[in-house]
């Protein structure tokens, strides 16, 4: 029996993963030539061009240059149109909403930091958000309406049976029951939200050190600690959205802290997070504390500390008990998940390079029988807002590189 358009199997079917494999490959190689997109799509030369005509036709491939230092004339190159579609991302902390608009192809094209201290209390949520992303908006030279998808990250998760922010008390604003649907009727494109560390996660899995991991663990310091647990592939983001709150874990070297949401602290958070390494240094002699934003100053003294020379003295003991602090939690997730590779990730991390990452393994040689691989997380730049903006993209592409309709 003959199958309808939709069917799969059918020829428009077909014909869209063509379109959508071409697609990629344009996104993931850059220009091609119709000769060479036929080659790793495995299409002849006049599918090829067939492919090539429809996705320009509908405004999602461009004619480029051509190719050079080969004999004869050079062949057409074809790339991804960049104004084919446009996504949006913003990451919030209590301090800032920082905000980024990018082009289908993944590049960035307008960014803008609105900041927050001072102004909260007399800016609703709402607006601060619409401002961020006009701002982002017109750097890139846009409308509001361009911007196919948003997607925003926060501190904690938003609980979908309450669609109320939990997780996140330090977060002004963010709290109110109606927030969700003030958001939506004020923007116009759809809007996602996500945890601030899983979109980290989603960075690192698609453009640095999880690249090709299905299971792992991105552990997570800067403003606060935490984890974003990936498994199968997907992110895991628990019953009410706390999956990854590893700061209230409670752990041996700390005091066993109660009522943590009250709180909005646990034993890991006070034992390794990023506001306790200025009290362990001097604890350990370290003489020359910075003064500033705590995240500021454990990174200052994370990175000195790793380019310490000397064997022992203060600089190294920090690092090292630092990285037993970050070990004792983590064996509880490795434990618990066996994950084939730990990211680490946020400054307090990212500063110590592969000196406390060296140490953190050893450590946790110790103290749990699997053995994941550690690396050091390679989005450094705003992994979070990359992270909403890859998310953001991911959705957008499915939708706008979909020819089957």
């Amino acid at each position: 029996m003959a199958g309808t358009a939709g069917t799969p199997g059918t020829p428009r079917v077909l014909r869209a993963m063509n379109d959508r494999a071409a697609l990629d490959l344009l996104l993931e190689h850059g220009p091609l030539s119709r000769t060479r997109i036929g080659k790793l799509t495995g299409l002849s030369k006049p599918t090829a061009s067939q492919l090539l005509a429809r996705l320009e036709a509908a405004g999602l491939v461009l004619a480029g240059g051509t190719t050079e230092g080969r004999p004869g004339p050079g062949a057409q190159l074809y790339e991804v149109n960049p104004a084919a579609a446009y996504a949006a991302g913003i990451d919030v902390t209590p301090d800032r909403v920082l905000a980024a608009v990018a082009d289908v192809t993944g590049r960035t094209v307008g960014r803008y930091e609105l900041p927050t201290p001072g102004r909260r209390a007399a800016t609703p949520v709402v607006q601060q958000v619409t401002d961020a992303l006009d701002g982002a908006v017109k750097a890139a030279g846009l409308a509001r309406d361009d911007v196919h998808r948003l997607v925003i990250g926060t501190p904690g998760a938003f609980d979908p049976g309450t669609g109320r922010l939990r997780y996140a008390s330090h977060l002004p604003g963010w709290h109110s029951p109606a927030l969700l649907e003030e958001l939506a009727a004020a923007l116009p494109m759809p809007v996602e939200y996500e945890n601030d560390v899983n979109l980290a996660a989603v960075a690192e899995q698609r453009l640095g050190a999880a690249r090709g991991h299905e299971d792992f663990v991105l552990l997570w310091n800067q403003e606060g600690l935490g984890a974003a647990l990936v498994l199968g592939g997907r992110l895991h983001r628990g019953w009410t959205g706390g999956a990854g709150e590893v700061g209230f874990l409670p752990v041996p070297g700390a005091p066993l802290v109660r009522k943590v949401s009250r709180t909005g602290s646990g034993g890991f958070q006070e034992l390794a997070g990023s506001q306790a390494l200025a009290g362990l240094a001097r604890e350990l002699g370290v003489t020359d504390v910075p003064s500033g934003p705590y995240p500021e100053v454990a990174a200052t003294l994370v990175a000195r500390a790793a380019r310490a020379d000397a064997a022992d003295g203060p600089q190294r003991r920090l690092l090292q008990t630092y990285a037993t602090r970050l070990a004792t939690g983590l064996a509880s997730l490795v434990s618990v998940l066996d994950p084939e590779l730990v990211v680490l990730s946020g400054t307090s991390l990212t500063a110590g390079g592969e000196a406390l990452r060296d140490l953190v393994r050893d450590e946790l040689e110790e103290l749990a029988a699997s053995r994941p691989r550690l690396a050091v997380g390679d989005v450094t730049e705003h992994p979070v807002l990359r992270g909403a903006l890859e998310s953001a993209l991911a959705t957008t592409r499915d939708e706008v590189f979909d020819t089957s309709r």
